[in-house]
Order: C-alpha cells, then sequence, then structure tokens
C-alpha cells in the first residue's frame, strides 16, 4: 500500500483479509504499526518493552517468505501483538509492573500467548499494567502511567489499561488482557473499546501452580469491534490439560456471524442496586440514556434489583480477593528486601490473608454460591443482565484512587470498583460497550450474560454496536501531531 498509516485503521478481520490475499505484505503492516507506535505510544506509554525495530521487521519478512509454506495459517498471522504485561511471555521481559520482577523471563509463554503465535501472531512487546494488577488505574515504579486515550490528564483505567490505550489509538489491531476486578471492562469503557470477560473455564489459564481455587482471575479479549473480538477469543479458548477447569466446547463457535433479532429481548439495568452503590454525578444518568438504544432495538428495558444483601456480596469478595491474590504474593512478602518494595495496596492484600480462617473461606464460597443462584433466578426472565463499567467516570492520571465517591469514603482500594465483583463472583461472562462520553472521555456499561454463554452476549454486543454512534468520535491524538 501507498499510504502505511492506513493499514492501522483496518478492523483486524479487514487486516487479515488483505494478509491472506496479500493486498498488504506483513513487513508493511508491521512498518504501519511500528510508525503508529513512535508517534504516539510517547503520549499515552500504553506499549512498553518495545522490541528493536529492525529485529521486528526481520520477524515480519520472515512471515512474508514463509507465506505460501504455511498451510493452516492461523487468524493473527502477520499481525503485532503485545501482551498484557501479566502473562507469561518467553524472550520478552513480564515485569508484572513490579520492580521486583523487572528483569524477569519465562523459560516459556503462557497458554494464551502459545496460542496467539500458534495463530500467526508476531510479538512485539508488552502492554503497561498497574504493580500485579492490583487497581483499576494503570500505574507503576517500572513504567510509570498510561495515560487515557482520549484525554492524556485521565486515567486510562485497568489492569489492562495499557492495552485498551493500545487499542484506541491503533497502534495494535487486535489484542488479550485479563480480569478479575473490572480490569477487561473499566478499561474498555474509559477507552471507547470492547473487552469480555469470559466465563469460568472459558479461557484456560496458566500454566499456573495453582489450578482450582486460583478461578477468579480470568485472560480474555480486547478489540475495537465486537466481530474482531469474537475471533480473538476463538483463538484464545479451548480446552487446555493443564487447565483442569478449561471447557471442552470448541472455539470454532466464535467465528460464525453474530447477527441475531433483538426484537423482543428482555433487560435487566440494574443500576446502582436500588442506591446500594455510590455513583459519581452523572454515571447512572447517562448510563440510562444510552439503555434507550436497546429500546430502539425493540428490546423491553427494565428495572431490576436482585432480592439479595450486597454488602455480604462485598464480605465474600474481600476475603476470597485476599485469600487468592495473598497466596500468590506471599513469597515476596516473606522475603524483607522484596517486601520493601511491595506497594501498598499489595501488602495489604497478603496481609488480609494472613488473618483468613478456614471458615471465612468456606463462608464467603457459601455467599458466592448464594449470589449465583439468585442470578440464576433473574436470568429465567431476562436476557442479558446490565450494569456501569464503573462507578465514577476516569479520573486524574495523577492521582491513586478515588478516596470516596458522592461523600461516601472508599475504605479499600478496589471498593470505588465494587460495580464489577458481582460478574467475577458469579463466574459469567460479561462485555463492556462504549456508553457515550462525559467531558470528551468515554465511559461504558457491562452486558453480563448467562453461564457459558458469551455467543449469545457477543451477539447483543455486535447489534449495541450497530446502533450506537460512539465508535465514530476517535481520540484527537488519531488526527492530530502529538503534544
Amino acid at each position: 500500500m501507498n499510504n502505511l498509516k492506513e493499514i492501522t485503521a483496518f478492523s483486524a478481520i479487514q487486516l487479515a483479509e488483505m494478509i491472506t490475499t496479500r493486498q498488504v505484505s506483513c513487513e508493511e503492516v508491521m512498518m504501519a504499526y511500528l510508525d503508529q507506535i513512535h508517534r504516539l505510544n510517547p503520549s499515552v506509554n500504553a506499549i512498553i518493552s518495545l522490541l528493536p525495530d529492525d529485529l521486528l521487521i526481520k520477524h515480519a519478512k520472515e512471515k512474508d517468505q514463509q507465506f505460501h509454506q504455511v498451510q493452516n495459517k492461523g487468524f493473527l498471522y502477520g499481525m503485532p501483538l503485545a501482551p498484557k504485561d501479566l502473562t507469561a511471555t518467553k524472550g520478552i521481559a513480564t515485569t508484572l509492573g513490579s520492580p521486583i520482577l523487572k528483569n524477569q523471563t519465562n523459560a516459556a509463554d503462557s497458554i494464551n500467548v502459545e496460542r496467539m503465535r500458534a495463530a500467526g501472531g508476531v510479538l512485539i512487546g508488552k502492554t503497561n499494567v498497574p504493580e500485579f494488577g492490583l487497581g483499576s488505574h494503570t500505574y507503576n515504579t517500572v513504567f510509570g502511567t498510561t495515560l487515557n486515550s482520549y484525554d492524556q490528564t485521565k486515567t486510562a483505567g485497568g489492569s489492562s489499561g495499557g492495552t485498551s490505550v493500545a487499542l484506541a489509538l491503533h497502534m495494535l489491531p487486535i489484542a488479550d488482557g485479563s480480569d478479575f476486578g473490572g480490569s477487561l471492562r473499566n478499561p474498555a469503557g474509559w477507552n471507547n473499546v470492547y473487552g469480555l470477560r469470559p466465563s469460568l473455564g472459558r479461557v484456560p489459564t496458566g500454566p499456573s501452580a495453582e489450578n482450582f481455587y486460583d478461578q477468579l482471575p480470568t485472560e480474555g479479549p480486547m478489540a475495537r469491534t465486537v466481530s474482531d473480538l469474537a475471533m480473538m477469543l476463538s483463538i484464545q479458548a479451548g480446552h487446555d490439560p493443564r487447565a483442569p477447569l478449561s471447557l471442552k466446547e470448541s472455539p470454532q463457535i466464535f467465528t460464525q456471524s453474530l447477527a441475531t433479532e433483538m426484537k423482543g429481548k428482555k433487560i435487566g439495568w440494574m443500576g446502582n442496586f436500588a442506591g446500594y452503590l455510590p455513583m459519581e454525578a452523572g454515571v447512572l444518568e447517562q448510563s440510562e440514556k444510552a439503555l434507550q438504544y436497546f429500546t430502539q432495538m425493540g428490546c423491553v428495558v427494565e428495572q431490576v434489583v436482585p432480592q439479595f444483601e450486597m454488602s455480604q456480596l462485598w464480605q465474600s469478595w474481600l476475603v476470597l480477593r485476599a485469600f487468592v491474590t495473598g497466596g500468590k504474593l506471599m513469597p515476596l512478602y516473606q522475603n524483607p528486601e522484596q517486601r520493601a518494595m511491595l506497594k501498598p495496596e499489595a501488602i495489604w492484600e497478603i496481609e488480609q490473608s494472613l488473618n483468613l480462617k478456614a471458615s471465612d473461606v468456606y463462608t464467603a464460597s457459601v455467599t458466592r454460591s448464594a449470589w449465583t443462584k439468585e442470578l440464576r433466578r433473574l436470568f429465567q426472565e431476562y436476557d442479558v443482565l446490565v450494569l456501569p463499567s464503573a462507578q465514577v467516570f476516569a479520573f486524574d492520571a495523577q492521582i491513586t484512587w478515588p478516596k470516596s465517591i458522592a461523600g461516601k469514603t472508599m475504605d479499600t482500594y478496589h471498593r470505588w470498583m465494587e460495580v464489577v465483583i458481582g460478574p467475577t463472583l458469579a463466574s459469567l461472562p460479561a462485555l463492556a460497550v462504549p456508553a457515550g462520553f462525559h467531558e470528551g472521555v468515554p465511559f461504558g456499561l457491562q452486558l453480563i450474560g448467562k453461564p457459558q454463554g458469551e455467543f449469545e452476549l457477543l451477539q447483543v454486543g455486535y447489534a449495541w454496536e450497530q446502533a450506537t454512534p460512539f465508535k465514530h468520535q476517535q481520540p484527537k491524538l488519531l488526527t492530530s501531531s502529538p503534544p
């Protein structure tokens, strides 16, 4: 192509078709994306650990040279990819945003990265994260802060903050992320892209030292379009014997057409759980305004309040989060030199875990089970449940996290993201979709689907994408020179 910049504007599906039909070479694709990264990344700090240009162009040329010899080229063939800096990547440092691990190299890829390479992707670097993925604001002492793609004074969200910004600014064609406390949902909402937290077992995680209790976090896809998102899920999903809880359903279901009839579908709007969750002024009102697009599609939108004591769900979250996170980070805490380099939120999680009894974990799991039962009841009536993707609009990137919302003090570093814990604890698929703009910065909604109902949820997301105008408002950095 004569204009390499045009390449970065195509969807991943369009780009794959162009590579397959040789309308564009893998080398041209790599050069276009590297040019975009060098032009825009200094303004936002989304992509880190970037490999040298000459090496990456060499890898892209090799893809071109091998093109006719490779019989089963994957969807990602020749595409530049930058895995999230929480997933193990051979040949590129995996720091987890921690100064303790800033030089960590892995002997092998994670299952997620294995599959991206097998699908033909070319790894160029990583995307930035908060330290150990803790908190929904992407900053660390190793690489610094990732800034919002639409307003560089605001947070990008997290922990997939680098990923969402890289997508929004066309520095990557498609991407992976992960989600424990909203990490695929909150940054997608604040950067006008799509992120899917899959059901338990849909995307195998690991290889890991612990296979059964570390099930609350999950990896998943991020993309600029729902169709691209579904294609990325088709690569990430599928059983792996190293992840015994992973689902055996064929991931090829996600390559089918997403077109569906929306008329008559019932949408349950959960809002702030009848006043339980504090929300920044305007979040509910603007979210409800966005829900009118469902009405225009012929859906029935109703307010619904779960028959559940939501404060108990928060207590369950505190216990299970500390149980998983504290267990993982304990070896670093036990080393005094390494403990001194941990951020306060990591130390807090570990010390919370030290106080847990087995009975606390069991009680938390019982609460989680009861919550899952309540959502099953709601899904007998509703096709999709909806929540805001965050309780606040994107905040000043210089602060660590919001200390209060609507006059209510946030008593933990993640209390301001309590709105995301429901899908996590129920192991349900949750799709973050763009829902509008507040003072020029995007915000989003979570569309929550039935257990293992990713395909149906993606169909709803696809209909939403076609019916809404939000994709047309792109970041100013895309059309102007960075400051």
